[in-house]
């Protein structure tokens, strides 16, 4: 059985989104570190999900619109990587996982743009 399309996009989100869970005991120290832990969560897990629902989009504009959806969740979770970053709530073991976001909100940002350019 073949893989879904996308299925190698999908599977390093679950991954980022395990990395980040790893992180959350660290960031359980204060009422400030606990509002980033929530914020880097929320955000981190709904740009997955949003990729999945772009998986099972309707149509091409469909499609593109989660894509974005997803994409600016992902955006968010990589400001409070960096938040959580510059703020030594966490240290440098967390860069890979910073690098990962930058690298899928790449990735989602071109598959937007050519789903969008191909269905003109």
């Amino acid at each position: 059985m073949r893989p879904r399309k996308g299925q190698d996009i999908a599977d390093r989100l679950l991954d980022s989104i395990a990395g980040v869970k790893q992180l959350l005991p660290d960031l359980q120290r204060d009422a400030a570190s606990r509002h980033l832990a929530d914020q880097l969560w929320r955000a981190a897990s709904s740009g997955g999900a949003n990729y999945e629902e772009a998986r099972g989009a309707e149509s091409r504009a469909d499609f593109v619109h989660k894509i974005r959806v997803a994409t600016k969740e992902l955006r968010e979770a990589h400001y409070w990587m960096q938040v959580a970053r510059r703020s030594n709530c966490v240290g440098p073991d967390a860069d890979p996982l910073i690098d990962e976001f930058n690298q899928l909100i790449a990735i989602l940002v071109a598959s937007a743009r050519t789903a969008r350019s191909r269905g003109s």
